[in-house]
């Protein structure tokens, strides 16, 4: 797993084994990750070119660690530093996962997430450490970032377009601690 510039981030290529049958390759392994992952959940999604998910991020604690892959197609996947005093505060990176490299992307819980989608149709599978629950989930409107959005016309779901910018977010105490999370990082080690 190489680390990203956010921490609690990581990206994963895995090495697909090709052959003229097709191709195999390990897209998970708990015992590769650098932090421990109980797996709560499976999402997938399936989006249109343009389809822009996020920014979402769930209180912490319990919080919500998220393993993405895209496992038909392409997105920009896109990790949030929304931990409120962490050093990286603001921050994002951004990562191209398809149906090709295979790569994944790993984030700790109290980071924010989305992604758009960059093919006429894309599929994103993420594990989740634990289950949805909407009264603890937030998001962060995704174009008011500063993200570098690709040239598609984004097109967000009521509750996306209705997210509030991380100003407000911050004002309105939504966002998570970082030395809470940092505590929860420790505890669960």
């Amino acid at each position: 797993m190489k680390p990203l510039s956010i921490d609690g981030a990581w990206a994963f290529t895995p090495r697909v084994h090709a052959d003229p049958r097709g191709s195999f390759l390990e897209a998970f392994r708990a015992a590769d990750l650098p932090v421990p992952f109980e797996l709560a959940q499976v999402n997938c999604s399936v989006s249109k070119a343009g389809v822009l998910r996020g920014i979402h991020f769930a209180d912490v604690p319990p919080g919500q660690a998220k393993y993405v892959m895209c496992v038909s197609g392409s997105v920009l996947d896109v990790v949030v530093d929304l931990r409120v005093g962490s050093p990286g505060f603001g921050r994002w990176e951004a990562v191209a996962l398809d149906d090709s490299e295979r790569a994944a992307v790993y984030l700790s819980e109290g980071l924010g997430h989305g992604f758009m989608a960059l093919s006429e149709e894309a599929t994103v599978v993420y594990l989740c450490s634990t289950p949805y629950n909407p009264s603890a989930e937030h998001g962060v409107h995704p174009l008011s970032l500063g993200i570098e959005w690709p040239g598609l016309e984004p097109l967000l779901s009521e509750k996306d377009a209705a997210a509030p910018t991380l100003d407000a977010a911050l004002e309105a105490g939504l966002l998570p601690d970082y030395a809470t999370c940092r505590r929860f990082y420790a505890e669960r080690h």
